[in-house]
């Protein structure tokens, strides 16, 4: 299934001009196979929020907060993972694939 990006322009604005990530680079977070996706309640108030940490077409880790509207997903906004974040997603994945070679 094809997913179907929404923006905000001074979002995607701020994206480039603060982090230098463009659009076309966020959104490829989420083809990341390996991407981890956690609610975030602290910021989900009107709606419900979401965290992705994933690797972009670059390739860098990436920290993505975004919404589903209307069966679209909205970033909200996106930057580089911080060490912690990094840290995160190796360790998560790094357990992912420990628990895949012990079923096979």
């Amino acid at each position: 299934m094809k997913v179907t990006f929404e923006w905000d322009r001074g979002n995607e604005l701020k994206s480039y001009v603060k982090h230098g990530v463009s659009v076309m680079e966020a959104e490829s977070v989420f083809q990341d196979p390996l991407r981890l996706d956690f609610a975030d309640p602290l910021h989900s108030k009107e709606e419900k929020r979401f965290i992705a940490l994933g690797k972009s077409n670059r390739p860098r880790l990436l920290f993505v907060a975004w919404t589903l509207r209307q069966n679209r997903v909205r970033i909200i906004s996106v930057r580089s993972a911080s060490k912690k974040e990094k840290r995160v997603y190796e360790e998560k994945n790094e357990a992912r694939a420990k628990r895949e070679r012990n079923l096979s």
